[in-house]
């Protein structure tokens, strides 16, 4: 892959897809293609086809999802594994049909096995039932991925499958009923400082314990990965370490400067007990993430008072 490639990011306005937009654009590749979602519907597939047709992407990353939390993914199953799978069929086989030169899948940790020996390695992969809390999300990715392979072995598509952990970083959502974690609980401490709140409630036990990424260090791995790896089985992406989400609030309302109370809301659900993956494989091919917890949780404060200053602003 070189800065000639013409490269469609599916989904460029998200977290994932925005980094990726930047990590290419600061690689100086020129011949980046997106496409706002009033311009092209990903679940429309003669209008995706459409749009290969007119465009000729040579390299294709789908960063494009439904994605939320807990409680979005245990109220919507259904959208969870429909919309993903017309989004990742109509984008997985337009670029099948085009004959790309390579193409990037984006699953998720949550494919692995809710019972899943720690740290969970690739071979993992269905050995048991999944996390009842997102089983739609991880269904539909499963699909995508096996898809890909699939794809791969009976006619030599280009595509590689990166499974990422948690992440959080740039453009996150910041919604309490749709945000993942991190970027709820930044929310939770920044507006509990405001206010001079002296109690945050905080849903769970806290005992879970989950592996965090910065999403430009993604964007990193998958650059790498999408010129120096070459298979289509799956590859995890992540630090390699997890915290507990009470280690997490508890750095979170450090940085903020809150000194109150946390309250855990233990008629919550936790999800999956412990989600920690094995990176073996990615730091034998020579890729090491950058950025460090705490200097994550410092960048997300101060992307959450861009938030709020854009918020008011509207």
């Amino acid at each position: 892959m070189d800065q000639n490639e013409r490269v469609y990011i599916a989904g460029h306005n998200g977290m994932v897809g925005s980094a990726l937009l930047r990590k290419l654009q600061v690689e100086r590749f020129t011949n980046l293609v997106t496409a706002e979602r009033s311009e092209l519907d990903l679940s429309d597939e003669s209008a995706v086809k459409h749009f290969f047709r007119a465009n000729k992407p040579t390299c294709v990353i789908l960063a494009a999802a439904k994605v939320g939390g807990i409680q979005a993914n245990l109220d919507s199953p259904t959208e969870f594994l429909l919309d993903n799978l017309k989004i990742q069929n109509n984008v997985i086989m337009a670029a099948f049909e085009s004959k790309v030169k390579k193409f990037c899948f984006l699953g998720s940790s949550c494919v692995y096995p809710t019972a899943a020996p720690q740290p969970m390695k690739e071979h993992y992969l269905l050995t048991g039932p999944l996390e009842p809390t997102n089983e739609g999300y991880a269904l539909a990715k499963i699909a995508g991925l096996r898809l890909v392979q699939y794809l791969n072995r009976q006619y030599g598509f280009p595509g590689i499958n990166l499974i990422p952990c948690n992440l959080y970083g740039p453009n996150d959502s910041f919604s309490l009923s749709q945000s993942h974690v991190f970027s709820a609980l930044v929310r939770k401490f920044s507006e509990a400082v405001e206010v001079g709140a002296n109690e945050v409630v905080v849903w769970g036990t806290g005992n879970a314990r989950r592996e965090f990424m910065n999403v430009d260090d993604l964007a990193g791995a998958a650059f790498f990965l999408l010129k120096n790896y070459d298979s289509a089985e799956i590859i995890n992406v992540g630090t390699g370490e997890d915290v507990s989400i009470a280690e997490l609030a508890n750095l979170i309302a450090q940085e903020a400067g809150y000194r109150g109370r946390i309250i855990w809301d233990n008629t919550k659900p936790d999800g999956m007990v412990r989600k920690c993956m094995d990176v073996t494989k990615m730091r034998a091919l020579g890729f090491e993430p950058k950025i460090d917890l705490r200097t994550g949780v410092q960048a997300m404060l101060i992307e959450f008072a861009k938030y709020k200053k854009r918020s008011w602003a509207s």
